[in-house]
């Protein structure tokens, strides 16, 4: 591929031919896409000029391209040592495209660039935001609209249509010659862009199986095989044979079968399998013979409606009109960190990343900052700061993206009375009227539901007064009270020097609350546990308790049932063991079935127990809150 390394000088007519060449490869992957001639691609593919922002003393230009594979971005680069794979990146990374100054950095370090000029690219992983500015508004556009395009048109691909334009790119990558055909020496290079490491005698073998032209290359179809050779699924084999004939096809009665078996589609009647036949059979004999193959099989499988959610729960299906309390709600610990807990970096965008994977409860640790400002960060670890202002602004923008339930802002509070005064008229003056500051419907018995609080923003923390003074009952006119410091949870940290400086800071200072930051405490007061069986001072309704893993854990096996029932009527926060240094998480299932609703886990640390936290939001429409079933009854 072009650009990415220097090449031996060519010829006026070799280099001719070889443009010839790129054009038609990426006509035809513009075509695959349904984007043919489109101006935005056409402008990507010829790339241009962009600075790239890192700080307020670092922009420097660079070229950025769209490869002829319209699947992945060139980036140049002044590093002479860096690989060319390092100078790419793909389409299928990118989560979002922001225009003018949505994410911090651009924020911070190109507010004197007209916003029609700036844009951001957003990634799936952990890697950082690419903020870039274009030397005019239409170049601007043009990258923003055709990153946006693609990234629809890949979306919205089947998936034989994916696997065909992912193998085409693939081979464009190895064939050196630009032939559109695999000797057995380019085959080695497209093993290794597919990542597959594999015996050069066995390699052969399948190469020779596949070459049924017998020209010792492999074309389209020829090399689609030999990829699906590769990467065969005996469990898949096993089951397709389980459900077919002696000839290799499953009937549409077998299909049915299937469904009920080993789907569970109850409901499935013969209709249900002759319209899956219908839309993943790629071979139409088979089609019209009402059939389905292995590979129509296999694409079924790989679909949405192969998916092991219910399509149809894509959308909020569930009842969420019941009390607050009889859900699961989709929380973050220590959401302002992007890496782990000692030095890792605080910004803005980890809100927004929290958010929009449907988190509703985001956790702020409040200290204060230079000039009267409060700021976020890991308290006595060299985490960097954000402002709280700042983050206020992200939850505002992005509380809302992704599901209309409500957000309830977990704060954690070390700040002086003055500032805590900072922090409340923030988030009246920047929230404005999704922060709830009144009982809904004068209602102080139970809690509302999801559906009634719909679009509203909760903050947890703690109280001065009763629910009643809150709503002017009493009119209690305190300033202050005695020692309301929250749960620190620095001090459950295995670090015997930040555990003797939190000591210290406790013994040496009382935190006193501000009414201001009191009154904006509504349905999530914040109170020390006492036991299960406090009968000489029963909580009300919003009083909470939040919870180290490994205490609720212990309480969940000692005392599981006194554990639903008190869940049954308050919330419940469970966070990450202070020795958790490294951001790891831990299995919230055991704390799930006692009913505990807010189980706060370190969204920026992928692994199985986010995959299977993730897995549980996905489901009712990704809302971020689930029907508890322990209280259906």
């Amino acid at each position: 591929m072009q650009c990415f390394w220097r090449q031996p000088k060519q010829s006026k007519s070799q280099d001719s031919v070889s443009q010839e060449q790129s054009k038609r490869v990426a006509r035809q992957n513009g075509i695959r896409l349904g984007l043919q001639d489109d101006r935005d691609l056409l402008f990507l593919l010829k790339g241009s000029q962009l600075l790239k922002v890192k700080s307020s003393s670092w922009r420097k230009e660079r070229f950025y391209k769209l490869q002829e594979d319209c699947k992945t971005i060139w980036q140049e680069s002044k590093k002479m040592l860096r690989s060319p794979e390092s100078q790419l990146f793909s389409i299928e990374d990118i989560r979002d495209v922001r225009p003018g100054h949505q994410t911090e950095g651009m924020e911070k370090y190109a507010k004197d660039v007209p916003e029609h000029r700036c844009f951001s690219i957003i990634f799936k992983d952990q890697r950082k935001n690419l903020d870039l500015i274009a030397s005019s508004e239409d170049d601007a556009s043009h990258w923003i609209a055709g990153l946006r395009k693609i990234i629809a048109k890949s979306n919205s691909m089947s998936q034989r249509q994916k696997l065909q334009h992912w193998i085409h790119s693939c081979l464009q990558k190895a064939d050196k010659n630009k032939d559109n055909k695999m000797s057995f020496k380019e085959l080695k290079n497209f093993l290794k862009e597919v990542n597959i490491q594999m015996d050069d005698s066995y390699a052969k073998q399948i190469f020779q199986q596949c070459d049924k032209s017998k020209t010792e290359t492999l074309e389209d179809e020829e090399i689609e095989t030999f990829y699906k050779m590769l990467t065969e699924r005996v469990e898949i084999d096993e089951i397709f044979k389980k459900y077919s004939s002696a000839e290799g096809i499953m009937s549409r009665d077998n299909l049915l079968r299937f469904l009920r078996e080993k789907q569970q589609e109850e409901h499935a009647v013969p209709e249900s399998a002759l319209s899956l036949i219908e839309r993943y059979e790629p071979n139409e004999k088979a089609k019209k013979q009402q059939i389905m193959t292995k590979d129509g099989f296999l694409m079924y499988l790989l679909s949405a409606e192969g998916n092991i959610f219910n399509s149809s729960h894509s959308k909020v299906y569930q009842d969420m009109t019941q009390p607050l309390s009889h859900y699961l709600v989709s929380s973050s610990h220590n959401t302002y960190l992007m890496e782990d807990q000692l030095r890792g970096p605080s910004s803005t965008e980890a809100y927004i990343r929290a958010l929009t994977k449907g988190c509703r409860c985001v956790e702020l640790d409040c200290w204060d900052g230079p000039n009267s400002e409060p700021v976020i960060y890991h308290g006595y670890t060299l985490t960097s700061k954000i402002l709280f202002s700042d983050a206020i602004k992200a939850i505002k923008n992005y509380a809302f993206k992704t599901s209309p339930y409500p957000v309830i802002i977990s704060l954690e509070n070390h700040c002086s009375l003055e500032q805590q005064k900072m922090m409340a008229q923030h988030m009246k003056t920047i929230l404005g009227d999704m922060l709830l500051v009144m009982p809904l419907d004068g209602n102080t018995s139970d809690f509302p539901s999801p559906e009634q609080l719909k679009g509203k923003i909760l903050v947890k923390g703690k109280k001065l007064n009763s629910l009643e003074d809150t709503i002017g009952m009493n009119g209690n006119s305190s300033t202050e009270a005695e020692d309301v410091s929250d749960e620190d949870e620095a001090a459950e940290m295995e670090d015997e020097s930040v555990k003797k400086e939190v000591e210290q800071k406790r013994t040496s200072t009382k935190l006193k609350l501000a009414k201001e930051l009191s009154d904006i405490i509504i349905y999530c007061k914040s109170v020390h546990f006492q036991g299960f069986d406090s009968a000489t001072s029963p909580l009300a309704f919003y009083e909470m308790s939040s919870f180290t893993e490994s205490k609720a854990q212990k309480l969940a096996q000692e005392s599981g049932t006194s554990f639903i029932h008190h869940n049954i009527r308050h919330l419940s926060r469970v966070y990450p063991a202070g020795w958790r240094t490294d951001s790891s998480n831990y299995n919230p299932v055991d704390l799930w079935n006692v009913g505990c609703q807010i189980i706060a886990l370190n969204f920026q640390t992928p692994g199985p127990e986010m995959d299977v936290y993730q897995g549980r939001f996905q489901d009712n429409g990704f809302s971020g809150s689930k029907f508890c079933h322990l209280y259906r009854h």
